[in-house]
């Protein structure tokens, strides 16, 4: 057995030598290139990079489950509504509310909100109250129920 004829492994190859002159062939740039990003010292690129453009992850739309599917929403009414549509005495539902062009769609129920201020004597029903919409109606001498 000879010294020449054993098999070649990495302890004995020799480690290449950049950046050491134009005499080692691999002077000047050390095998980076000319110009560019990684050309740089120091310079480390994330593997999902780009190159600037939008990255694929925005560009694709968002999937999975979502809680807004089960979400609650009501068609939301308020007191200045009921002062100006409504007459003294008068019963306010949905179904009157609705035919009367006030809402749109019932969604999952009726709530009725405080703004505004109510003179007349209203019967309202609804499915949610503010407590100062209670207050207000209760004032002006009318009367809520929840449906």
């Amino acid at each position: 057995m000879k010294l020449e004829s054993l098999p070649k492994s990495k302890e004995f190859k020799k480690k290449k030598i950049v950046g050491r002159g134009p005499g080692s062939g691999m002077g000047k740039t050390a095998t980076h290139g000319e110009n560019g990003q990684k050309s740089r010292s120091g310079a480390t690129i994330n593997a999902w990079f780009q190159g600037g453009q939008s990255p694929l992850y925005r560009r694709l739309p968002k999937r999975g489950f979502n809680n807004k599917r089960f979400a609650v929403r009501y068609a939301v009414i308020n007191l200045a509504d009921l002062e100006k549509f409504f007459n003294d005495g008068d019963e306010v539902t949905a179904e009157v509310l609705k035919s009367r062009g006030i809402i749109k769609k019932q969604l999952d129920g009726i709530k009725v909100l405080a703004y505004g201020d109510l003179t007349k004597k209203l019967t309202v029903k609804a499915n949610r109250f503010s407590s100062a919409a209670v207050t207000k109606i209760l004032a002006a001498g009318g009367k809520t129920e929840v449906i």
